[in-house]
């Protein structure tokens, strides 16, 4: 999703910390959501049916708050592109790898966006070097991914390996996506272009599913329609408002923030309806991890 211009970093109010935590909570239990879901929907079902009502709701903001539509008809197949790197690719990955690996290494290897973004802005962007203080944070945040993965899937490999390849690969589809955004997406508010995205991510999915998977059954459980709409209200519609909100009162560097609280959320959420327990590679790459992340977004010190 593109992220506007930051604005200046302010001090975090109880308003935004408020604000950070509920973004973090939303997230970090969308892939207890996925599990939940999982249980008897198929993966293109999940995706589909979120994408499909977060659009609707954003779409009914927008509208209900009269914000300007683009009139530049290259934003639709902008859309389109942002709808399959942002939405489609990664949420088919993560949902599908989320059949073979548990919700809290899902979050943990998911954090590595922020690697795969710094990597991918420095080749494309020349005003994104990687300073040697980005360099080290990708340097350690790759080594907690691989510390996350563990021994035992590079040694041999299983469907646990395939899941945890296939978040990794959302990780990656994720980063092309902030690199995608920061051009392809200007001029327009924040709402729209998500409403945008998640409606080309539609296009993508709705066919996929009807084609492969067919209409979803009226007849799931309450826990599967419930896991579901809060796919689409909170982790896609509720969550954009809130993240653009944070963006406007602090700034960029703080919302980054919400990537070191969005694993513990998914470990205790895993934990406390599925008894998932972490295994010690997994812990030691999630700590790893985060002191690669807090070096990406630490700020260089200024010269006076």
């Amino acid at each position: 999703m593109e992220r506007p211009s930051p604005p200046q970093q302010t001090m975090m109010s109880p308003l935004v910390w408020g604000l950070l935590a509920a973004l973090a909570l939303i997230w970090g239990t969308s892939f207890l959501s996925n599990r939940i879901a999982l249980a008897e929907a198929g993966v293109l079902s999940v995706v589909g049916l979120r994408v499909l009502g977060g659009a609707a709701l954003l779409w009914v903001w927008v509208l209900a708050r009269r914000l300007p539509l683009p009139r530049d008809p290259r934003y639709l197949y902008r859309f389109l592109i942002m709808g399959a790197l942002n939405n489609a690719i990664p949420f088919s990955l993560i949902v599908w790898g989320q059949r073979h690996i548990d919700s809290g290494l899902t979050a943990i290897l998911n954090a590595s966006t922020a690697v795969f973004a710094v990597v991918i802005a420095a080749l494309v962007f020349a005003d994104e070097r990687l300073t040697l203080n980005k360099a080290a944070g990708v340097a350690i945040g790759f080594l907690g991914v691989v510390l996350a993965v563990g021994p035992t899937a590079i040694a041999g490999f299983s469907l646990a390996s395939a899941g945890q390849i296939a978040v990794i690969g959302a990780s990656i589809s994720y980063a092309f996506a902030f690199a995608y955004a920061r051009r392809a997406i200007r001029g327009i508010s924040p709402e729209v272009a998500a409403a945008g995205m998640l409606t080309g991510g539609v296009v993508w999915m709705l066919p996929a599913m009807l084609l492969i998977e067919g209409v979803p059954k009226l007849a799931w459980s309450f826990s599967i329609w419930a896991a579901i709409g809060w796919l689409a209200f909170g982790c896609s519609a509720l969550a954009y408002l809130i993240y653009y909100r944070i963006l406007a009162l602090a700034g960029a560097g703080n919302l980054s923030l919400v990537t070191l609280l969005i694993p513990p959320v998914a470990i205790v959420a895993g934990w406390a309806v599925y008894g998932e327990q972490l295994s010690w590679n997994a812990w030691a790459g999630f700590l790893v991890l985060m002191v690669g992340l807090v070096l990406l977004n630490r700020k260089p010190p200024r010269i006076p």
